[in-house]
């Protein structure tokens, strides 16, 4: 029966803080005038990973090529939280360190997924997991790319593969479940204020 329910539960793309993980993928310094709504991006990732750490969800950061890309810019707070970020070169974050920590980690089911850029290293991390058979929850408004195309097109892609579209607000009340779970109020300020608009759908005028 509670492997039936597992199953179930992996094609309803349901979040539990006991089955997921945070991933955080490549916000360097050297992105930032490149990339499309970088500060925005960063900004939700650091809710999401705020949001991680209130409910002991396991955290995962990397860094492509730091020696030339630089290092995560100190807006993510991965410092505060104990991060230490993994570097590689392939753009998939499924490097043999983070595939240690899955390992070690057999409840996990589910990985939300932030950073950049959307149509390089999101994409293929997004497919490596999938291969693996977790569950990839992408969060569009903390994913970005150089080009608003590519995030779009990327982002439709992962969408068609398997992958669940979500939003940093709604993956957080998703591991939440409950307005009397007993972290609730510390998640509620997380997402008291909206996320920043990070240019996924026109602007009202």
């Amino acid at each position: 029966m509670a492997s039936h329910l597992m199953k179930s539960a992996g094609r309803l793309g349901r979040l539990t803080p006991q089955h997921t993980a945070l991933f955080l993928c490549d916000m360097q310094e050297k992105f930032k005038p490149n990339i499309k709504h970088f500060e925005q991006v960063v900004d939700t990732s650091r809710r999401m990973l705020q949001a991680a750490t209130i409910l002991d969800i396991p955290s995962v950061v990397t860094e492509q090529y730091p020696k030339g890309l630089g290092r995560t810019v100190p807006e993510l707070g991965v410092e505060e939280h104990g991060l230490k970020p993994i570097a590689k070169t392939q753009f998939s974050m499924c490097v043999p360190e983070v595939e240690d920590m899955l390992k070690s980690n057999e409840n996990i089911r589910s990985v939300m997924l932030c950073g950049i850029e959307t149509h390089a290293c999101i994409l293929q991390t997004t497919m490596d997991l999938l291969e693996k058979g977790y569950d990839v929850h992408v969060v569009a408004d903390a994913c970005a790319s150089r080009s608003h195309v590519d995030r779009v097109y990327a982002l439709e892609r992962m969408r068609h593969l398997g992958a669940f579209l979500t939003t940093s607000e709604c993956a957080i009340l998703s591991l939440a479940a409950d307005s009397a779970h007993p972290k609730f109020r510390q998640l509620q300020k997380v997402i008291w204020t909206p996320a920043a608009d990070s240019g996924l759908l026109p602007t009202p005028p």
